[in-house]
Formats: structure tokens, C-alpha cells, sequence
């Protein structure tokens, strides 16, 4: 019988993760400065390079910060392959003992166990211990740059969306076209990170659209009272 090839959606979570994060930070950060010095009086000129400010420092923040970030557990991944490869090399039948007893405690018998360590320690002892000894995988591997790229790139691409509103809104009805532009960005993002992690749409959505209407509204609120009292 001819089996289907499987395709999982766990492939995609490194990724996926760092694009969400970036477009989600670089819509609501640079929306809420938007928001922030629109309600305290500021020009739209201001209001502009506020907002652009905000794009360039937030995509080199989060570049530096998912770089440094992943790059702290993939030194952490590679010193414990590095210990697991000595060894390997240094007691190797300890090891193999190891991993059958590993097996035998998710509840293969002590036969098998021993056989299936034998096999996998002959084509691969490393990849063996590193997946079911260590947990690491290629799928969760830590990828320092491509997080930082695909971070800066999607904050970027998040950050534009608000930038747009301004330049293109009248100027008597920026605040609430930023707002509702601003929340039907969120939304959009929430529907297309659900869709591409398998997960619910309705769910992912409301989760951005409540942390997000939170937050611009506690930004609103305070260059409010900061316009008020300059």
C-alpha cells in the first residue's frame, strides 16, 4: 500500500514565531507612537517622523535582540552536543546503555530497547542522543540569523502599515483611521498566523485584537493627558 508523505506544521515554528512577533510589534509599537503623539497635538509631520523613528529603531531592535537571544541557545545547543559527542567517544557502550534505557522508560521492553539503540547508534549516535536524550531536532534547532532577518523584515513590513494611514488619511479623522486601520492590521495578522500554524483563526485573531486595542488605548490615553498639560 502506498503511504501519503505527512506534512507537519511543527517545520514552521521557528519561523513562524519570529514573523509574528516582528509584524505584530513593528504594526502596534509604531502605531501606538502614532497614536500617542497625534492625541498630544502633534502635526502630521511630527507624527511622521515619530512613526519613522520608531521603524528604523525597532527593526534594529529587534534584530539585535532575536540575533543575541538565539544565538545564547544555540551556544547552549552546541556545548551539549559537544559534551554528548566526547562522550560518545570516550564510552560508547555507556551511552548505548543509555539511550535503551531511555526507550525502556517510554515503555519499550528492555530487548528491543537495547536492539533499537544498537541500530540508531550505528547509522547516527550523535543524532540519536542529540533528538532523544537532549531534544534537539533540526525542526527546533536555534537559527540565529535567520530569526534576525526574518524579524527585522517582518518588523518592517508591520511597521509601514500605520506609517501609510498617516501619510494618506485626512487630518481630521487620522486618530480614528489609525486606530481602525490599526486593528484591522492586527486582525488580518492574527487570521494569517492561525492559518499558517494550523491553529484556530477566530482564537489567534481576538488574542491580537484585545492586547492590541489595550495597548493603544493606554497610549492614546497617556499622550492625552500629556497634550493637556504642555
Amino acid at each position: 500500500m502506498k503511504t501519503l508523505p505527512e506534512h507537519h506544521l511543527v517545520a514552521r515554528v521557528g519561523w513562524l514565531r519570529a514573523a509574528v512577533l516582528g509584524a505584530n510589534d513593528g504594526i502596534l509599537s509604531t502605531a501606538s507612537l502614532i497614536l500617542g503623539v497625534a492625541t498630544a497635538g502633534g502635526s502630521r509631520a511630527n507624527i511622521l517622523i515619530a512613526g519613522t523613528a520608531g521603524l528604523v529603531a525597532g527593526a534594529m531592535s529587534m534584530a539585535a535582540g532575536e540575533y543575541v537571544s538565539v544565538s545564547s541557545q544555540h551556544d547552549t545547543e552546541q556545548a551539549d552536543l559537544s559534551r554528548e559527542r566526547a562522550e560518545l567517544k570516550s564510552d560508547p557502550v555507556g551511552e548505548a546503555e543509555e539511550l535503551s534505557q531511555i526507550y525502556v522508560e517510554r515503555g519499550v521492553d528492555d530487548a528491543t530497547a537495547r536492539t533499537v539503540s544498537q541500530e540508531l547508534m550505528a547509522k547516527d549516535a550523535l543524532g540519536a542522543h542529540a533528538r532523544d536524550e537532549l531534544g534537539i531536532t533540526m525542526v527546533s534547532l536555534a537559527r540565529p540569523l535567520q530569526a534576525a532577518v526574518t524579524s527585522a523584515a517582518t518588523f518592517t513590513c508591520g511597521a509601514l502599515m500605520p506609517l501609510l494611514i498617516v501619510m494618506f488619511a485626512p487630518a481630521r479623522l487620522l486618530i480614528v483611521a489609525e486606530t481602525v486601520g490599526t486593528l484591522l492590521f492586527l486582525a488580518l495578522l492574527g487570521a494569517i498566523g492561525g492559518a499558517a500554524g494550523g491553529a484556530g483563526i477566530g482564537r489567534a485573531t481576538m488574542r491580537v485584537l484585545l492586547c492590541g486595542g489595550l495597548a493603544l488605548g493606554i497610549t492614546a490615553g497617556i499622550g492625552r493627558l500629556v497634550g493637556t498639560a504642555i
